[in-house]
């Protein structure tokens, strides 16, 4: 390891999973095989230790502080704003909100531009395979400005109905509302085309990027989004923590979502005047420990390279993929030629909460349910599906694991 104590070879499996203090804990008697990082990654010791050494060495709150203590945690802090900037090539910092995770991020959205900009009649496009936390807002929303929610609905695969989607484009399109990629399915959906053919229609777009911050390199500008939500601990960083990401000239437009400390600049009992952005928008003490952390997840999978992870992980979802094929109970769900690092399944013996409490003890864990898009399952009438999904951690013995572990969900269902 290096200075940093980060991988030095960029597929090293074993000196990766060495950086992660979880995995000397043993499931059962058995070594962890951990394949839920869709729904929250574990973490490597930088980040344990970045939040940890805020509180044993220089802890004290931000923004406003003379003394060293405060200033040595307002620097940590605002450098995780620049690393995120670069992370998804934002233009400037001030285009970076820090928020709770992705579904404040996309509350935020929906209760500032969205009650600002949203009328009756107006439509708000939404895909059959959005999580929750991208379809309930924008309900909210709708319900209360008297919009309308169209819904892009999904080919058998799971992937997009591209043809679909400009069908539903029209003069009364103010927002589209997408995932990056699908968390219950994996889709990897075209968000350039999605965000072009959006304001080619004059709508504003949102991307929620979830599952696609940890796995590929995020480019803003590229892409041109309006708006780009993650969370940090799906991306190897702590809870409490993630990014809003918003065009300057949207964010200077939108009024503040929460009122109190550092979103003010003078405050009288007649009028309140309110702080420049990102401050604007981060009403209150932040989650300061996180927000540091958060710098040390970035810059350990910006060490490792996208490129890197993202070969590593699309070998492991072939792999997988072609082993799941071959169990005969097994039924695939989502099978889009573009995805992320995730496989859904069912199986013909037994229902998928039985299935993941069947792996548990055989030390692996994965997700079993709706996975928060129950659209999703409607879709395929299925109450839910396995999930196994994939990070830098994991190699192709936890797949031969998985299998092993299903073949005992035959055994015992028959």
């Amino acid at each position: 390891m290096n200075d940093m104590n980060l991988p030095m070879r960029a597929f090293d499996v074993e000196a990766i999973r060495a950086d992660f203090p979880i995995f000397q804990e043993t499931v059962y008697g058995k070594p962890l095989t951990f394949l839920d990082s869709a729904a929250s990654a574990q973490k490597p010791r930088v980040v344990i230790d970045a939040e940890v050494g805020l509180y044993e060495h220089y802890y004290a709150n931000i923004h406003r502080g003379v003394y060293k203590f405060s200033q040595d945690a307002t620097e940590a802090y605002e450098n995780t704003r620049e690393t995120v900037r670069a992370f998804i090539n934002a233009a400037k910092s001030r285009e970076c909100i820090f928020v709770r995770g992705a579904t404040e991020g996309i509350n935020l959205v929906a209760q500032t531009w969205g009650r600002a900009n949203i009328r009756e009649g107006d439509e708000i496009i939404l895909s059959e395979m959005e999580h929750h936390s991208n379809i309930v807002p924008w309900q909210m929303l709708a319900g209360e400005k008297g919009a309308v929610i169209r819904v892009i609905p999904l080919h058998d695969d799971g992937s997009l109905d591209m043809e679909a989607y400009a069908g539903l484009l029209g003069e009364r399109t103010k927002l589209v509302a997408v995932a990056h990629i699908s968390n219950a399915i994996g889709t990897l959906n075209p968000v350039a085309d999605i965000i072009r053919m959006g304001h080619d229609a004059g709508a504003t777009v949102l991307i929620d990027g979830c599952q696609a911050a940890p796995h590929l390199k995020i480019d803003v500008q590229a892409m041109d989004a309006d708006f780009y939500a993650f969370s940090a601990h799906k991306a190897y960083g702590p809870t409490g923590i993630g990014v809003i990401y918003g065009k300057e000239a949207l964010l200077d437009k939108m009024p503040p979502w929460q009122g109190g400390g550092d979103m003010i600049s003078t405050v009288t009992f007649e009028k309140t005047t309110y702080n420049d952005l990102p401050y604007k928008f981060e009403a209150g003490t932040p989650n300061i420990a996180g927000g540091i952390a958060m710098k040390a997840a970035l810059d350990y999978i910006s060490a490792l390279g996208h490129d890197a992870i993202h070969t590593h992980e699309m070998d492991l979802l072939k792999y997988a993929t072609e082993a799941l094929t071959a169990v005969n109970s097994v039924r695939l769900i989502g099978t889009a030629p573009e995805k992320g690092a995730l496989i859904s399944f069912t199986m013909n013996q037994a229902h998928p909460h039985d299935i993941g409490t069947i792996l548990d003890r055989q030390g692996i864990a994965v997700r079993a349910g709706h996975h928060c898009a129950q659209p999703v399952m409607d879709r395929f009438g299925v109450p839910g599906t396995v999930r196994a999904s994939f990070g830098i951690y994991n190699d192709r013995t936890d797949v031969d694991r998985l299998i092993d572990g299903l073949k005992k969900v035959v055994d015992i269902f028959g």
